[in-house]
C-alpha cells in the first residue's frame, strides 16, 4: 500500500490504480467561465463582430410602427423647430399648441382662439425645413 492514502476513498482509487502509475486524478485544469468565455469570443471573434454588427443594425431600423434612431432625432428637431416659430409669431403666442412629430409628418393639436390662429399655426409649421405634412387637429375655443 502507498502512504500517500489518507481516506476510504483514496484507498478505493489506490487499488484501481495499475503498476507503474502514480494517480488517476488528472492534471489540474482552468475550465473557470470566465476563461471558457475568453477563450471562445479569441476563437470566434470575426462571428462575434458579425453578430454583434448585426444586433444593432436590427436595433436602429424602422419599421411602420416605430422610428429608426435617426429619425426620431430628426423628428425631436422638427418639433423644436415648430415650436419655436410658433412661440415666435406674434399671432400664436398665447394659443395652447401641442406639437408631435412621426417620420416628418407634424401634428398639431390643442387650442387656438380663431380660425385664423389655426391656419396661421398650420402655415408657420409648414414653413419649417423637414416638414413633410401638417396634421391639423387643433380646435377653437
Amino acid at each position: 500500500m502507498n502512504s500517500n492514502i489518507h481516506s476510504d476513498s483514496d484507498r478505493i482509487h489506490q487499488d484501481n490504480i495499475p503498476l507503474g502509475i502514480q494517480s488517476i486524478y488528472p492534471m489540474a485544469v482552468d475550465l473557470s467561465i470566465g476563461h471558457l468565455l475568453v477563450k471562445a469570443l479569441l476563437k470566434n471573434i470575426p462571428v462575434f463582430l458579425i453578430s454583434l454588427c448585426l444586433i444593432f443594425l436590427v436595433a436602429c431600423t424602422s419599421t411602420s410602427h416605430r422610428e429608426s434612431t435617426g429619425q426620431y432625432i430628426d423628428d425631436s428637431v422638427i418639433t423644436a423647430r415648430v415650436k419655436a416659430a410658433i412661440v415666435a409669431d406674434e399671432s400664436l403666442k398665447v394659443a395652447e399648441i401641442n406639437v408631435e412629430t412621426y417620420k416628418g409628418v407634424v401634428q398639431l393639436s390643442g387650442f387656438v382662439s380663431s380660425m385664423d390662429a389655426q391656419y396661421q399655426a398650420v402655415k408657420v409649421a409648414r414653413e419649417v425645413d423637414g416638414v413633410k405634412s401638417v396634421k391639423n387637429d387643433m380646435h377653437v375655443k
